[in-house]
């Protein structure tokens, strides 16, 4: 098969499942929706295999050209290198076993065939923000999945909190969204083009600190606020529950959040001529980190958990990218995958068993009515955990080093951050699946492990959490690093432009040790505190009316950001639409209904000409007649 064409099939196989049962939900067989929904996702992922094993050499593959105006060219282009083989990996796998995952899920749902295309749409516009050569089409697909995930958190649309979430989403990533376009446009003015290749090699010539580029990098990292839910754009996050915990897990682990990673990686050479924005994505990646990981400490809903641990493993993620550890921030885009699809696949087995209760206070002992859901679910907790030898101690350790070389302070709160970490996910899992069962007798008759296609997901997932951190062991641990070495070219430039910072590592074995037997030790207190906690002396979360202590209350309210974004900004925003549609419709009323009376009244007074006498209409024409006659002749104009 050629190329070119096994690299159109990509995208192309999950926009026919959308067509399909786009326009066709209501009359495709229930039991075909599911089979069509996978399979393009399921032959997306033997298409990327295909390239990834033959792959030699990056491809451009132009589809057409598409906007040209004199000399500048945006050309309807895809790019296959190193970088985007890996998030096509990981789009492509951990979407198909989210869709397989979905059939269980919602097969009895009545907008199944609906909510099966909109995943096909979700994973189509993900594939073209990944695969695209130039940040026009990237913009393309980044809009595009911002737009699905706002169909599919509102998709139980009867719901009007749903329907505000789906909203939040939407509007908070418009904001991120208008910094990013006017990144482009300074792209366009500074580089003549948005193709990644020229914008990068004309980008290598210029020094380190370039205002220009500063200003470039600042505005697209705007972009990444929004998308990958950072301070102070993040509280979108959260919310986006609101949808079936299936778009949870596509949200989180495979397609929107990771975008803004996807993009100031393969922007690597624009961020690492600029110092200065690395430093406030540092600042604002630490903070981000420890807010959510705090939040998560107190929350009672076992998907908003998850959603405040996916803001935090992002901040680590950007606190990777920072400090120019580009391999380890993409490491753990990778490793974050495999484990957070799998808690959140593991919440909804939970939710599907429990009647759809998603509150951790009314379940426990759950382990033994759902064990492949336990078990499976504990691989994933130890694996964010970051205890070896799961997948996220290898990644988040990484991203650790980097910024220990860098910053020791930085590197003590991503510690701190860490713990916490550790800390949260057990509580979860402790007051979930172990203890006496909290919910009612009705639920506890009903409580049942998920079917196959729900449980045969979280298997392949569970193991991927478990193996997924080899692909990158690094030297000290006696392997050879092989993402690092798969994704060196993409740095090439960057290396280019500042050597100093791709250097040897400066430190030792025994420091490398020191450091991953702290980090390692810190998760494993964690995990021992909340097992006294929780397990040993039972201490259960209190009801939401309960007076809390004053830093628990902060914590419990998410330091009451939501609250204060409303005072400052959603109320006064709302109030002044509502004085100028006020305004305006005291205005447009007046108008129109002046309008109206001075017809009524003209009309009145004229319908009195209307006599019905001949001898009154003749004498009317002669009158009118001499007006026009004594008009035309005597007046002059």
């Amino acid at each position: 098969m050629q190329t070119d064409l096994l690299i159109l099939l990509i995208p192309l196989l999950p926009l026919i499942g959308f067509i399909i049962n786009g326009l066709g939900f209501r009359k495709v067989p229930t039991g075909l929706v599911g089979v069509l929904a996978t399979a393009g996702p399921l032959a997306a992922f033997a298409c990327v295999l295909l390239l990834f094993t033959n792959f030699t050499a990056p491809i451009h593959t132009v589809l057409f050209d598409w906007i040209t105006i004199g000399s500048f060219n945006i050309p309807f282009a895809f790019q296959i290198d190193q970088l985007s083989l890996i998030m096509l990996l990981i789009v492509t796998g951990v979407g198909s076993l989210i869709h397989i995952y979905s059939i269980g899920y919602m097969k009895h749902d009545d907008g199944y065939g609906k909510f099966m295309a909109f995943l096909n749409l979700f994973l189509f516009f993900m594939l073209l923000l990944v695969m695209g050569s130039n940040y026009v089409i990237m913009f393309i697909g980044w809009e595009g999945v911002g737009l699905c995930s706002y169909l599919l958190i509102g998709f139980w649309n009867k719901n009007t909190n749903y329907n505000n979430a789906a909203r939040k989403a939407f509007v908070m990533n418009r904001i991120g969204d208008l910094g990013f376009l006017l990144g482009i446009f300074m792209i366009m003015g500074a580089f003549g083009s948005v193709e990644y290749r020229e914008v990068f090699e004309q980008a290598a010539g210029f020094p380190i600190s370039d205002p220009t580029v500063v200003a470039i990098t600042m505005l697209l990292f705007v972009g990444a606020m929004g998308k990958s839910a950072q301070i102070p754009l993040y509280t979108w996050l959260p919310d986006a529950m609101a949808g079936p915990t299936p778009v949870s897990a596509l949200i989180h682990a495979a397609t929107m959040v990771t975008a803004g990673i996807y993009m100031v990686v393969r922007s690597n050479v624009l961020y690492t001529l600029s110092p200065l924005t690395l430093e406030i994505i540092g600042a604002i990646a630490i903070a981000t980190a420890l807010l959510a990981a705090s939040i998560g400490l107190v929350q009672n809903d076992i998907k908003k958990v998850l959603a405040y641990s996916t803001v935090s493993q992002l901040g680590y993620m950007f606190l990777g990218l920072s400090v120019m550890g580009y391999t380890s921030g993409m490491f753990h885009v990778m490793t974050h995958a495999f484990f957070k699809a799998l808690l959140f696949l593991g919440a909804g087995s939970v939710i599907h068993a429990m009647a759809d209760e998603q509150d951790i206070r009314k379940m426990g002992g759950l382990r033994k009515y759902l064990p492949v859901t336990y078990w499976t679910f504990l691989i994933a907790t130890i694996a964010i955990s970051g205890i070896p030898p799961f997948a996220g101690f290898f990644s988040k350790d990484e991203i650790l080093m980097h910024v220990y070389e860098h910053n020791k302070v930085l590197w003590a709160l991503g510690v701190l951050g860490s713990a916490m970490t550790s800390f949260y996910m057990f509580r979860l899992l402790f007051l979930t699946f172990f203890g006496r069962f909290r919910g009612t007798e009705h639920t506890r008759e009903h409580l049942h492990e998920s079917p196959a296609t729900m449980t045969i997901p979280l298997l392949v997932l569970a193991v991927l959490s478990v193996i997924g951190g080899f692909f990158n062991v690094p030297e000290v641990l006696g392997g050879d690093a092989k993402l690092a070495q798969f994704l060196n070219p993409i740095f090439e430039l960057s290396h280019q432009v500042n050597p100093k910072a791709f250097g040897e590592t400066l430190l030792t074995h025994s420091q490398e040790y020191m450091l991953m037997g702290i980090s390692s030790g810190v998760a494993i207190l964690s995990l021992v505190a909340a097992y006294v906690l929780y397990v040993q002396r039972v201490s259960l979360p209190e009801a939401d009316t309960v007076d809390r202590p004053v830093l628990e209350k902060v914590l419990y309210n998410k330091y009451y950001i939501d609250e204060l974004y409303d005072t400052i900004i959603v109320k006064p925003v709302r109030g002044l639409s509502d004085a100028f549609y006020s305004f305006g419709e005291f205005i447009i009323d007046g108008v129109v209904s002046g309008t109206a009376w001075a017809v009524q009244q003209t009309s009145g007074q004229l319908r009195k000409l209307q006599t019905g006498s001949i001898g009154f209409y003749v004498f009317a024409m002669v009158v009118s007649i001499a007006a026009i006659l004594w008009l035309r002749f005597f007046v002059k104009f």
